[in-house]
C-alpha cells in the first residue's frame, strides 16, 4: 500500500469521489472505544443521577458533534484540510495560533488513547495469562502504536478501509460485552442516586463537550474533502453526527448504569480507565475485551494522528504528509511511555487537560463555526498560502476573539487537578467562588463558545462580504 501524497493542498476533482454516507464509518471508528463506557463513571462524578447523566450524554454529545458537522460542509465545498481553511478567518500567518492549538490537542489525545489501549491490554493479558504485567503492557504498547502509526502515515485511503472494519468489529464486541455485563447492573441502586444540581448537570454536559466531540472540530473538513461538491450538505452533516454520536451516547448511559451499580468499579476507572471493566468480565472473554479495546482506541489515535500531521505542516513545517505523521508517533509513543510506566494517576492530568486546551479550542471552534456559516461562495484555493491574498496576512478581530475567549473562559473553570493550574478560576467569585455550586460546572468553556461565536458573526461578516465580492 501506497502512502498518500495529498497533504494541505486542495484535492483535484478527479480524486473527489464517494457519498456522504462513507462519512459515517470514520466517525463511528473513531469514537466506538469502550472509553467511553468509563466516561458514565465520570459523568456521575459531577453528582448527578442516572438521568440526568443521560440527558447530559445526549446534548454534550450531539451538541459538540454538531459543530464537527459543520466543519465538515467547509472540506465538501473546499476540497481542503481543515487547518488549511482556517486560514480564511484567521489570516495565512494568524492561523498560526489555533494551528499550535489544535495540534497540541491531536498529539494529546493520540497519546491518551494509545496509552489507554496499552493501560486496557497489560491488564487483561495478565488476567488472561501467566505474562508479567510489564511484559504485557509492552506487548500492548507495540500493538496499539503500530496500527495507529500504521494508518496515521498511509493516510486517507486506507484510514477510510480501516474505519469500516474498526466499526463493524468493535460494534459486536461490544454489543456482547453490554450482554455479558448486564446482570451486573443493580437497577434499584441506579435510580435510587438522587438528582444533583442544575449546575452538576451543566458540568456533565460540558465534560462531554469538551471530552467527546469538541476536539474532533479541527479535523473533520480532513475527511470530508474528499466527496465530490455535489454531494448534500444535509447529508454530510446527518452522517457526520449520526456517525459519531450513536455509539457514545449509548455507551456513556450503559457505562453510568454500570458505575452506579458499584462504587469498588468506579474508583477502579480513575486508575485505569478501560482495564477496571474486565473485573466484570468472565475469563475467556478477556482476549476479545483485549481487542475491542485496542481497535476501539486505536480508531480515535489514527484520526488524530493523520490530523496532527496535516496540521503541523498548515503552521509551516515543510515536510512531506507521511513524514509529519511519523514525527507526531514519534512524540506519541514517547508520551505513552510516560503515562504508562511512569504517572501515578490517570484521570487528573487527562481532565486537566481537557479543561485547560478546552477553553482556546472552544472559542477557535465557534470562530471557525461561524466563518463557514457566513460563507456564500467557495474558498481560492491559492489566497490561502498567499499573505498578499484577500484573507490577508493576519486577523486582528479572531485573534482577539481568542484572547478574550480564553480570558474569560479561564476565569470561569476550576482546575485543581494540577499545581500548576491553580490559577484558572479567576473570576469565580462572580458565581459562587471556587468552593460554590458552580466550581466544577466549567461554564467557562461555554463562555468561550458563545464570545468565539457570536463576536465573529459581528466583527467578522464586514470583512467577509469584502473577500467574496470579486
Amino acid at each position: 500500500m501506497k502512502p498518500e501524497l495529498n497533504d494541505i493542498n486542495f484535492i483535484g476533482e478527479s480524486e473527489r469521489r464517494g457519498k456522504a454516507r462513507d462519512l459515517f464509518w470514520p466517525w463511528a471508528g473513531a469514537n466506538v472505544s469502550l472509553l467511553a463506557l468509563s466516561y458514565g463513571a465520570f459523568f456521575l462524578g459531577f453528582r448527578i443521577s442516572f438521568w440526568q447523566a443521560t440527558i447530559a450524554a445526549v446534548i454534550g454529545t450531539m451538541g459538540s458533534f454538531a459543530l464537527v458537522g459543520v466543519s465538515s460542509l467547509a472540506g465538501k465545498r473546499s476540497s481542503a484540510p481543515t487547518m488549511t481553511l482556517s486560514r480564511a478567518a484567521f489570516g495565512v500567518k494568524g492561523n498560526l495560533l489555533p494551528g499550535l492549538l489544535s495540534y497540541f490537542v491531536f498529539v494529546g489525545w493520540e497519546t491518551v488513547l494509545v496509552s489507554l489501549a496499552t493501560l486496557a491490554t497489560g491488564t487483561v493479558l495478565e488476567r488472561a495469562t501467566s505474562l508479567d504485567r510489564n511484559i504485557a503492557l509492552v506487548l500492548g504498547f507495540l500493538i496499539a502504536a503500530s496500527l495507529t502509526i500504521f494508518g496515521g502515515v498511509l493516510g486517507h485511503p486506507v484510514i477510510m478501509k480501516l474505519q469500516r472494519w474498526i466499526t463493524g468489529i468493535t460494534v459486536v464486541a461490544t454489543v456482547a460485552y453490554i450482554v455479558l455485563t448486564l446482570d451486573e447492573v443493580n437497577w434499584n441502586s441506579v435510580f435510587a442516586i438522587k438528582a444533583g444540581s442544575t449546575a452538576g448537570l451543566i458540568g456533565a454536559i460540558i465534560f462531554a463537550i469538551t471530552g467527546i466531540g469538541l476536539g474532533w472540530v479541527n479535523s473533520a473538513a480532513d475527511y470530508s474533502r474528499y466527496l465530490p461538491r455535489s454531494v448534500s450538505s444535509k447529508s454530510v452533516f446527518g452522517w457526520t453526527v449520526l456517525g459519531a454520536s450513536i455509539v457514545p451516547i449509548v455507551l456513556v448511559i450503559y457505562g453510568s448504569a454500570l458505575s452506579g451499580s458499584s462504587k469498588e468499579l468506579s474508583d477502579a476507572i480513575a486508575m485505569d480507565p478501560i482495564g477496571a471493566l474486565t473485573q466484570l468480565l468472565p475469563t475467556w472473554f478477556l482476549i476479545p475485551f483485549a481487542l475491542v479495546a485496542i481497535l476501539g482506541l486505536v480508531g480515535g489515535a489514527i484520526l488524530d494522528l493523520y490530523s496532527s500531521g496535516l496540521t503541523l505542516i498548515s503552521i509551516g513545517v515543510k515536510v512531506k504528509r507521511p513524514v509529519a505523521a511519523a514525527i507526531d508517533g514519534t512524540i506519541m509513543l514517547i508520551g505513552t511511555i510516560y503515562i504508562v510506566w511512569f504517572a501515578t494517576d490517570f484521570f487528573a492530568p487527562f481532565q486537566g487537560f481537557l479543561i485547560t486546551l478546552g477553553v482556546p479550542v472552544a472559542v477557535w471552534s465557534s470562530i471557525f463555526v461561524a466563518d463557514v456559516v457566513l460563507r456564500k461562495r467557495d474558498y481560492v484555493e491559492a489566497d490561502l498560502f498567499s499573505e498578499t491574498g484577500r484573507y490577508g496576512r493576519v486577523n486582528p478581530v479572531a485573534i482577539a476573539l481568542v484572547a478574550i475567549g480564553s480570558i474569560v473562559g479561564w476565569g470561569f473553570v476550576t482546575n485543581t487537578f494540577a499545581s500548576w493550574l491553580s490559577w484558572q478560576g479567576y473570576f469565580m467569585g462572580a458565581i459562587g467562588g471556587k468552593e460554590g455550586q458552580w466550581a466544577y460546572a466549567n461554564v467557562g468553556v461555554i463562555f468561550a463558545l458563545l464570545i468565539g461565536f457570536f463576536g465573529y458573526l459581528l466583527l467578522g461578516r464586514a470583512r467577509i462580504k469584502l473577500q467574496e465580492a470579486d
